[in-house]
């Protein structure tokens, strides 16, 4: 059988009854549709935890204080200890090769209150080099100096959102008072909006110098974070090792598993985010993918409901010549052709789903290649699976009783 002659059969075999193989390819387009779209919010979450994190530094490590020693058999969480201080900082920035800038921070969430309007926000107290060490800049004033550190100025840096909550939108409120537990600072710069939101959105936060948060606000000496900017993506490894050693050098703590610090490379975590992206991506799309069986299931019946009622038919095109292979392959290329027209389907689908959710959510979405080919792939290999018995029965038909069929 010429290939053109079989594709005009499978045409006509199709589009004898369209309302059954719509129908039919439903569950298809359902299963591609949602696979689609499930892998696209996956991947546009992934995208957007890695720009998130990025925007948060380059080549950035944070130390953090914990401890890791366990008693009855309890570990103590990390950050939850007060073990390191600004002369751990200013060794990492003398001691440690490769580091570009280092910034402490003691961070803790006030009440912030200013002629009537309060809002509960996150103080960090830090240093000048924190603005390049995590990437933020000013669009009104200045931001945190030396000087106002060496002096414990009572000085703050707003974030557009709390901006936002303590002032009228967009206003500049540069020269203005605001109240920390109870004490005035003046406001002397905004940041630039990064996005983002909820708990670690630097948008929603202020910056302080870090003597003023520590001696009027906390009344303790130690930082929360170490911020640290390695020279170049590259050295991020050597650099962890320099910090970790000399840490527990000047903690004098020989065993590295009794450290009462962790040291975070920036690209771990990029890679801790992807992996559970990943995988929820993966659990999503296989939830999804269960109807893309149950839609196989329909082809494989639509067809074998064909082969009963062109039982005739088959009998006559084998009495005529037509061999088991062509037989075979007629109705192995409509299981597929109602797969494949649901592949398209599904697509458009898929990309209409991931585009009204992006619209009403806001939420990430990115529709790769690697989803595309697989809807058809998985598309084409569903025909083939599901029609592949339904061709073999109507192959192996005996002619002579398929023309006595009634």
């Amino acid at each position: 059988m010429l290939i053109a002659d079989l594709f005009e059969e499978t045409y006509l075999a199709v589009s004898a009854n369209k309302t059954r193989s719509g129908l039919t390819i439903l569950g298809i387009v359902i299963g591609i549709g949602s696979v689609i779209a499930m892998i696209s919010i996956g991947q546009g979450a992934t995208g957007s935890i890695q720009s998130n994190i990025q925007a948060m530094g380059s080549n950035l490590i944070t130390v953090s204080p914990g401890f890791q020693r366990t008693f009855s058999q309890v570990s103590a969480g990390r950050g939850s200890a007060e073990t390191l201080t600004i002369a751990d900082a200013q060794a990492i920035a003398t001691e440690v090769p490769l580091i570009q800038a280092v910034a402490p921070e003691l961070s803790r969430r006030y009440q912030v209150v200013v002629k009537g309007q309060n809002t509960n926000t996150q103080i960090v107290g830090t240093t000048a080099s924190y603005a390049g060490v995590r990437n933020i800049e000013i669009d009104q004033g200045s931001f945190i100096s030396d000087q106002n550190v060496s002096g414990q100025a009572k000085v703050a840096v707003l974030g557009p959102t709390v901006r936002d909550d303590l002032f009228a939108t967009g206003t500049n409120p540069v020269g203005e008072i605001i109240r920390v537990n109870g004490i005035n600072f003046k406001v002397i710069g905004v940041t630039q909006s990064k996005g983002g939101s909820g708990f670690g959105s630097q948008d929603d936060m202020i910056f302080i110098p870090i003597t003023t948060a520590q001696k009027f606000l906390a009344g303790a000496d130690y930082v929360s974070t170490i911020n640290v900017q390695a020279e170049t993506s590259q050295v991020m490894t050597d650099v962890q090792t320099g910090i970790t050693n000399l840490l527990l050098q000047r903690h004098n703590i020989s065993d590295p598993q009794l450290a009462d610090f962790s040291v975070i490379n920036q690209a771990d975590i990029i890679g801790a985010a992807s992996s559970i992206t990943n995988t929820m991506t993966i659990l999503l799309a296989a939830i999804a993918g269960i109807s893309l069986i149950v839609g196989g299931i329909g082809i494989m019946n639509m067809m074998m409901t064909t082969v009963t009622e062109r039982t005739r038919e088959i009998g006559l095109r084998k009495a005529i010549g037509a061999k088991r292979l062509d037989i075979s392959l007629q109705f192995l290329t409509e299981a597929v052709m109602l797969t494949f027209l649901g592949g398209i389907l599904g697509i458009v689908l898929g990309g209409g789903l991931a585009w009204v959710i992006t619209l009403f959510t806001g939420m990430a979405t990115k529709i790769s290649l690697f989803s595309v080919v697989l809807a058809f792939s998985v598309s084409a290999g569903i025909g083939i699976a599901f029609g592949y018995w339904p061709a073999q029965k109507a192959a192996k038909l005996n002619p002579i009783e398929a023309l006595r069929y009634e």
